[in-house]
């Protein structure tokens, strides 16, 4: 697994960074974790279950409309 090194950082950042991971019950490096992985969200994998669940949904009998057109009809209006 890879690391990532940040330098200089401002002390007080850190200090805040330290008092929200105590906060959450969680170390200071798995709090900074924590953030990264919610400001850089996985799409690919989620268009992957997005796929999976719509092709699980089909398969048990549900069908999907285009709803191109009714946002159009909507927009004109």
């Amino acid at each position: 697994m890879a690391q990532v090194l940040v330098r200089q950082l401002d002390d007080k950042l850190v200090e805040r960074l330290k008092k929200r991971a105590k906060e959450h019950g969680r170390s200071l490096q798995s709090e900074v974790k924590t953030i990264l992985e919610e400001a850089v969200p996985d799409y690919e994998g989620a268009w992957k279950r997005i796929a999976k669940l719509k092709k699980t949904l089909k398969q048990a009998g549900r069908t999907f409309s285009d709803s191109t057109s009714l946002i159009r009809e909507e927009r004109d209006r």
